[in-house]
């Protein structure tokens, strides 16, 4: 079950006794040979015992306080180096605090019906010395309120810092990409510490790494491990392509860096695969020149470009390129073109195999993915296509990509749109809104939900976006205006039942007013 890292409720220890047990095997063997060659020069007697005047008190003394052997020099060596290089990236890990609304079933963040007031706690890591933070999407998804928690000095000793010396700031969401589950944040600080995104480094499968984050809100906790897979793409519906790692990742650690021995960025811990919620050792991390590219669009724009050519592709597989007779048993293939879109009208055809867009190869789904994302949006674009056992090179012209949501919120004039009772931005129910939100609506009039206002907390509805409220205790809703009368005829602790169509289906919210 894929689990995003800052959801689940349990952990794993077992890397941990792992590595302890596989340390301190290496130290005894260390020093045992260490103390037999001691034990081999030292002159002895013909009897075998060693050449050395008895002193009583200093034999006591010695008894009493036994001087371990010291560590290999070796051990010694990297002790050293993970002590430095935990002193040199912890600062630039934040945690990060966030107050909202959010899914009750976080383990499926497409289910978003049910949502509740909660307290969530993630990690982030600062990009840029005035302010500029990464982290995950699903970590501030729903937020009214997003505080950063800077690190507080590291101690040698064990004991806590007292809670009012945290510094503690504001923070403001710049932008968030949710297909790619990133967000950039922004504080009102100056010459922070940062860490640099390594999307240039090369990731080896074995490499030493280090993740850091606020695992059950625990600040700046440190695991290690080492990279699993450099390549997994753990939800075959996604195109996302991640880092593997089995160095512990717990709730709370969503949204941290995995780091390499250098002190780079090699990726930003995101969700785990765990069948009881907790570590198991398969841990995932987007990695870096993913989140470099997000956040410059973010940092830039506000939003992440991606353009469309009005075409749908999926991965060949074996069973499928035999059932078709393809050419090849690897790769992706058109499996759909939208009539009259921009595909369409270049020649491209269901069942044509994408050899290349712009010069760059496709074999996988995610490549052809992050073309479109480096594609510039005023250029066409190049594909080469096989079709039977001939190529050819097709160009298709592109638009911008953008999402039901987005496309809804255009409709939207929040200072007419808001339901403050409701807390929700909504909008009359009309041809064009209907075409946006999908034919086959079961009752033609009511109030389609576009988005939750942020600044206000209203009662706990259970609306999400592209629901259509069609009615209220039974009356009849068919606009902005009928919905906000009835609202206003209802008192405090009022009980609501509001009939809404979601997905083609009909059903009843209820809730008490506040």
């Amino acid at each position: 079950m894929l689990i995003p890292a800052g959801t689940s409720r349990s952990s794993s220890r077992f890397f941990h006794l792992t590595l302890a047990v596989a340390m301190t095997l290496l130290f005894v063997v260390a020093s045992s040979r260490a103390q037999q060659a001691v034990s081999k020069s030292a002159p002895t007697t013909p009897q075998g015992v060693p050449a050395k005047k008895a002193n009583p008190a200093t034999d006591v003394e010695k008894a009493a306080s036994p001087r371990p052997s010291e560590a290999p020099q070796v051990l010694q060596q990297l002790n050293s180096a993970l002590e430095g290089l935990v002193a040199k990236v912890s600062p630039a890990v934040v945690q990060i605090l966030v107050t909202g609304y959010g899914s009750i079933e976080e383990s499926n963040r497409s289910q978003t019906a049910l949502v509740t007031r909660q307290h969530a706690v993630g990690s982030g890591v600062i990009v840029d010395p005035d302010g500029y933070i990464m982290t995950n999407a699903h970590v501030v998804e729903g937020a009214h309120r997003i505080r950063v928690v800077l690190p507080m000095p590291s101690l040698d000793v064990p004991q806590v810092e007292p809670v009012g010396k945290e510094h503690v700031l504001e923070a403001k969401l710049v932008g968030i990409h949710k297909e790619s589950d990133l967000a950039l944040l922004k504080i009102d600080q100056k010459n922070l510490p940062t860490l640099e995104l390594g999307s240039a480094r090369r990731v080896h499968q074995g490499q030493l790494v280090f993740a850091i984050g606020s695992p059950e809100g625990l600040q700046n906790s440190v695991t290690m491990g080492v990279v699993s897979s450099v390549g997994r793409q753990p939800d075959p519906d996604r195109p996302l392509v991640y880092i593997q790692t089995d160095a512990p990742i717990n709730p709370g650690n969503s949204g941290g860096p995995l780091i390499d021995m250098d002190g780079y960025v090699l990726g930003i811990n995101t969700l785990i695969l765990s069948e009881g919620g907790g570590s198991e050792g398969l841990g995932f991390a987007i990695p870096a020149r993913i989140v470099r590219f997000v956040y410059q669009s973010l940092r830039k724009y506000g939003h992440v470009h991606r353009v469309e050519i009005g075409a749908v592709a999926q991965n060949i597989t074996p069973t499928l390129a035999e059932g078709l007779n393809l050419s090849r048993s690897y790769g992706v293939i058109v499996s759909d073109v939208n009539p009259g879109g921009p595909a369409e009208s270049a020649g491209v055809k269901s069942g044509d195999i994408v050899v290349s867009a712009d010069d760059r190869p496709i074999d996988t789904l995610p490549a052809l993915t992050a073309a479109m994302y480096l594609h510039p949006l005023d250029e066409v674009m190049k594909l080469v296509v096989l079709r039977g056992s001939e190529r050819q090179t097709l160009f298709v012209s592109v638009s911008e990509h953008r999402d039901q949501m987005d496309k809804l919120m255009d409709a939207v004039d929040p200072d007419q749109s808001l339901v403050r009772r409701l807390g929700i931005l909504g909008v009359d129910l009309n041809e064009q809104i209907r075409s946006m939100v999908g034919g086959g609506l079961r009752i033609s009039t009511g109030v389609v939900v576009i988005a939750r206002a942020a600044d206000l907390i209203g009662p706990e509805t259970g609306l999400k976006t592209g629901d259509v409220i069609h009615s209220l205790n039974t009356t009849p809703v068919e606009s902005l205006q009928s919905l906000r009368a009835a609202l206003n005829g209802l008192k405090p602790a009022a009980p609501v039942v509001l009939q809404i169509e979601r997905d083609g289906q009909l059903q009843w919210l209820a809730f008490e007013m506040e």
